[in-house]
């Protein structure tokens, strides 16, 4: 039976509600925020005071894309999920290279896909036996990232993550450098195993080209955008995609904020907050003619679907 996997345990996927599908909601004090400062993201009490209002708004799940070594704090994400009464499904993975320290990079670049298989079905099964940075608290997807190339560390890392998927039945989250490459990655993972059905590439729409993510969605996976409150374009090419491929691909399509950085907080200051998703942009999608069937399935039905798992690990 499907399932999904959060840090309070496993539900069913008519149980996750409105869910934003990529988003960042911790990001400890890390070797990533101390070259960037506006990505840390470490305050329990504004998380959960920003999630708390997701959930007034109907919101019922986050996804969080942070795996381990970066700024992850699985702990902290149990406390914002318990106090604020949204699910969380937080990862295991790797994430781009310039998130780690280059003594820790050139160490993980060693690695082989066996090294990487094993560390992700661990975090996605627990274990008592080998302890990692979930310690206790299972993963409930893989999320893996690449830049605009194909090295050797970057497909090792890919290729875990698909034989991963086919030993767990984990979902599979993944990174684009600004929309590209996208199709390299999905056909990559098919190659490996990967069932595309669970599988979600993110920010597409920063390269807003139709007729490339047609070529990308005909492969099976889904894609998901989040460029939506960044853009100062009129129209908005985030809305325009949506306007037009969703009649095509109602089900493969999905929604975030990505909001990794303070300043996207209302909680911490900044803007738009994260309820911009929920409630102006789905405003503007309704104004668009985009109907309440399609945003269902953009915030609902699609993530359930894509972010389950085909069976119990």
């Amino acid at each position: 039976m499907a399932f999904i996997r959060t840090v309070l345990g496993d539900i069913a996927p008519a149980e996750l509600g409105v869910c934003y599908a990529h988003e960042h909601i911790i990001i400890d004090p890390s070797f990533a925020t101390e070259n960037e400062p506006d990505f840390l993201l470490d305050d329990v009490e504004k998380a959960v005071a920003e999630l708390k209002e997701l959930k007034a708004m109907g919101v019922g799940a986050v996804v969080d894309s942070m795996p381990s070594d970066c700024g992850a704090n699985f702990y902290k994400l149990v406390e914002v999920s318990r106090q604020s009464g949204v699910h969380i499904v937080a990862p295991t993975g790797h994430h781009l290279a310039k998130y780690y320290p280059l003594i820790d990079q050139v160490e993980l670049d060693a690695l082989d896909w066996q090294d990487w298989e094993l560390l992700f079905r661990v975090e996605i099964k627990g274990s008592r036996k080998i302890k990692t940075q979930f310690r206790g608290v299972r993963a409930g997807l893989v999320k893996i990232a690449a830049l605009q190339c194909w090295d050797e560390a970057t497909q090792t890392v890919f290729k875990a993550a698909a034989k991963s998927q086919k030993s767990t039945g984990a979902p599979i989250l993944t990174h684009t450098e600004a929309g590209h490459f996208a199709l390299e990655q999905a056909l990559f993972l098919k190659q490996h195993g990967a069932d595309l059905s669970h599988v979600v590439l993110s920010h597409l729409d920063r390269n807003p080209a139709p007729n490339y993510h047609r070529e990308v969605l005909r492969t099976g996976v889904t894609i998901e955008y989040d460029s939506h409150f960044r853009t100062k374009q009129q129209p908005n090419p985030t809305l325009e995609l949506l306007k037009t491929l969703l009649p095509e691909f109602p089900d493969q399509i999905v929604l975030g904020m990505d909001a990794a950085r303070r300043s996207y907080w209302k909680s911490y200051g900044g803007s738009p907050g994260l309820g911009y998703l929920y409630g102006d942009f789905r405003t503007q999608m309704r104004a668009a003619g985009i109907s309440d069937e399609l945003i269902h399935k953009v915030f609902v039905a699609t993530p359930a679907r894509v972010y389950s798992f085909k069976e119990k690990s």
